[in-house]
């Protein structure tokens, strides 16, 4: 049976020499035995155990807990449970991979179509993927915080109608038209636009923005940097990260 020094098998499982030290020391990788000279030597079982010592790690158990599994009467039914669990993970990974390469491999069928296709086009697109779950979170947020208002607004216009209640109309107005100004300027300082042309990531000014035609994705804009004015797309960008004011 092979003998393996502390510096053969702590190579072998991509550990360094000191780690396989510290876990002799904790008691939880012994070596089987001692060379004359007082070396440690390993054996396969010992390089199977550390084997599985990197994966526990791996999953988040501290050392702590796997010298505890290890004096389990069954330890191999836990590591069979934890085997399952990363052997799903990793098929979800592997799922998502998948669906990566697919959509890379229709993006490549796409491009032989477009033969003005440029570089700075397809960075746009990295750059709308990139940020689109963020822009997405952010509508939600709106939508949930415009319902209380929405609803104030629609009992209002039926008291008033029914009971003549206008005093709650008005109320609804006072609030409505702070809440209208703020939410506004919490999307604009949330956004910003690519131009087609130039490929330049700007934000305008908020006047412009608010009265511009616009799209779910879209707003036309003019560009500060190439002066084009277009169908911009919207990107999500916090205030801060801008640099075009």
């Amino acid at each position: 049976m092979s003998k393996y020094t502390t510096g053969e098998i702590a190579k072998l499982c991509g550990v360094s020499v000191r780690t396989v030290q510290y876990y002799d020391s904790r008691g939880i990788l012994i070596p089987s035995e001692l060379s004359d000279g007082g070396r440690r030597l390993y054996s396969e079982d010992d390089l199977e155990k550390l084997r599985v010592i990197c994966f526990l790690r791996e999953t988040g158990i501290p050392l702590g807990g796997i010298g505890k599994l290890f004096c389990e009467e069954h330890p191999e039914k836990v590591i069979s449970i934890l085997l399952d669990q990363q052997e799903q993970e990793l098929r979800e990974e592997l799922s998502e991979t998948q669906k990566k390469l697919r959509l890379v491999e229709t993006i490549k069928r796409q491009l032989k179509d477009i033969p003005n296709f440029s570089v700075g086009a397809i960075g746009d697109i990295a750059e709308i993927m990139k940020q689109k779950s963020k822009l997405t979170k952010m509508r939600i947020f709106m939508i949930l915080a415009a319902i209380p208002i929405s609803i104030l607004q629609w009992v209002a216009i039926i008291l008033w109608i029914t009971q003549g209640l206008w005093w709650l109309f008005a109320l609804w107005v006072c609030l409505d038209i702070p809440y209208a100004i703020w939410i506004s300027v919490y999307y604009f300082s949330h956004v910003a636009y690519i131009c087609p042309q130039c490929h330049n990531v700007f934000r305008p000014r908020f006047k412009e923005a608010f009265w511009a035609y616009h799209t779910p994705k879209m707003r036309r804009l003019t560009c500060p940097e190439c002066k084009s004015r277009g169908l911009c797309v919207e990107v999500y960008e916090e205030k801060e990260n801008n640099t075009n004011g």
